[in-house]
């Protein structure tokens, strides 16, 4: 997906969460965060599991 938001994008929105997070607090974040349509879309298509790290996320949205 060329429309793909990066990660450093992503980060952005999720700044002082902590980790591990999952899928549903880390959509929850961005949301809070302001993050735009592209981010959202992005994280609410990652697997539902429980994330460990920033690295994490930004590897499944990368895919």
């Amino acid at each position: 997906m060329a429309d793909t938001p990066n990660p450093i994008q992503i980060q952005k929105f999720l700044g002082g969460i902590d980790y591990p997070a999952s899928k549903e607090d880390i959509v929850q974040r961005a949301k809070d965060s302001g993050a735009d349509d592209a981010v959202l879309d992005a994280l609410n298509a990652i697997p539902d599991k429980e994330y460990d790290a920033p690295t994490a996320v930004s590897e499944a949205v990368s895919g």
